[in-house]
Order: C-alpha cells, then structure tokens, then sequence
C-alpha cells in the first residue's frame, strides 16, 4: 500500500499517465505500461474525465498497472459530476479490479453542465468526496495540493485552510500540482507545517519539452515561469531537439535539487512519453 512506502523509504518515485480519446489506441497505453514499469516506480496514477467520461478507461487502465504491472495503481476520481450513487459504482469497480488507492479531486465543471445542475451538485469539494470515501469504502486516498496556490483561493492562507480541511477529512498522502521553481514547494511546504498539516506530499513535475507544451500547461495549472524556464524556450525556439534536450536536463535538476531538501516523493508528470520519463528516472535514481 502507498501509505506504507513512505514509511519505509526516504523518497518515493513515481509517474502518470493519462487515458487515450480514442479506443482504438488502447493499445498504445498497454505498451506504455509495459516500459514504464521496469522504472520500478511506487505507484502509478492514472487521470480521469471530468463529469465521470472516462470512467471506464480510468477503471481498465488502473487494473493494468495493478495486475498486469504488479505496480499500486493510484486512480484519479473526480466528483462534480457524481452523486453518492455512481460514486460507489465506480468504488466497486476499482475494488473489483484490485485497485486500492484513489486521488480524490474536485474536477472541472463538464461543459455540458448546466447552472442548476452545478449548484446542485453533491459534492462541492474534494474534501467532502473524502470524508463520504472514508465513511463507506476501505481505499487509501490521495489528495492534491497547490503549491502555488489553487486559481480559484483568494490567496495561499484561506487555500492551506482548505487543505487542512481536505487532510482532516481522511486524505492519507498528498500529491502537489505541478511547478518549476523550487522555492516556491519549499515556502509552501512551510505553510503546511505551520499549519499542522504532516502528511506525505509527492512533489509534482512536468518535463517541458516543447514551447507549445509550456503555453498550454501555464494556461491549465496556473503554475508561474521563473526567467530561467522562459530564456531556455526562448534560446532554443524553433530547435526541437535541443529544446527537448534542455527541458529534460531542467526536470533532472529540478529534481536532484528536490532530492537534496529531502522531499517526501517525486511523482512525474509523463504527459504518456516513456523515453522522456526513463531518461529522467535513470538520471535521478
């Protein structure tokens, strides 16, 4: 069980990947798997669609990792757009399927939600989604934290506040969204402790490799571009190659850094690119 690893080892490593759109590439996530898993990774987590519209995939995915893999399978749930009912369905798939961990998420609004539909919704946080976990299932369950802050907190006081909520609800380890400048982990992780948070908590990294992939990450996680990340994409703009080189070496020393503050784990965003993953993995390790 996850929980039980960072007890016992100083650093977890570990990855993530996402469903494919189309089911004819099911197989490509498949083969995918079966690289990742001779990096030895702790556990593997695999996302989920928000409103529940890949519930499936996630489902079949995440019994991959666990049974054919032998890795722990972590699943992405989101849940606004379920109720307690179907949120129990997909518990006892997963639980049918050996899988024991769950990183419970609020998720983005479906867009085909309505205004009322979303006012109503079930579960207005993540933290409620954990406590109704607690009280009627046996997984083990991860939560996420913003190391920067949510987009949507008034600031970073009221968004640790809610954590402690989210922590105190029953999430056993915690999972930061993804940043590239350390020092801001480190500020955060200060903040947590000061407000009595003490829970595991796995830094998140992304490799960025392309220019476009920075535009689209900025645009989704809300994470700030320190100079040192904006000059290389400027420096080698129009270089494929040498960019993806240059970002690869900035994950690498972003973790090594990690590394040396004595970090609970490190989980990497693989955005499913396994050569890119196994040259950080063997660089780090």
């Amino acid at each position: 069980m996850i929980k039980d690893f960072y007890k016992k080892e100083k650093t977890l490593f570990s990855l993530e990947v996402f469903p494919p759109k189309k089911d004819s590439d099911f197989p490509a996530i498949y083969e995918l798997l079966d690289t990742l898993k001779h990096l030895h990774p702790h556990f593997i987590s695999v996302t989920y669609g928000a409103g529940g519209s890949h519930s499936k995939k996630t489902v079949d995915i995440a019994s991959y990792i666990q049974n054919s893999c032998n890795i722990e399978a972590l699943a992405h749930m989101t849940c606004v757009g379920c109720n307690d009912t179907s949120l129990l369905s997909i518990c006892q798939e997963l639980k049918t399927a050996n899988v024991h961990h769950i990183l419970a998420l609020r998720g983005d609004r479906p867009k085909d939600m309505t205004d009322e539909q979303f006012h109503r919704k079930t579960f207005s946080h993540a933290s409620n989604m954990v406590a109704f976990l607690k009280n009627n299932t046996d997984f083990q369950i991860a939560g996420a934290c913003y190391p920067e802050k949510h987009f949507e907190a008034k600031s970073m006081d009221s968004d640790i506040m809610h954590l402690k909520e989210k922590c105190d609800a029953g999430v056993d380890f915690l999972i930061s969204q993804l940043f590239f400048d350390n020092d801001l982990f480190y500020y955060f992780l200060e903040k947590a402790k000061k407000n009595n948070i003490a829970l595991p908590i796995s830094a998140g990294i992304m490799p960025i490799t392309t220019a476009r992939q920075l535009t689209t990450t900025v645009s989704l996680s809300g994470s700030s571009v320190p100079k040192k990340l904006s000059d290389m994409i400027a420096k080698y703009e129009g270089q494929e190659e040498d960019l993806r080189k240059a970002g690869i070496e900035y994950a690498i020393h972003q973790i090594q850094d990690l590394l040396h503050h004595g970090v609970d784990g490190i989980h990497l965003y693989t955005m499913n690119k396994s050569v890119t993953a196994s040259e950080i993995f063997f660089a780090v390790r």
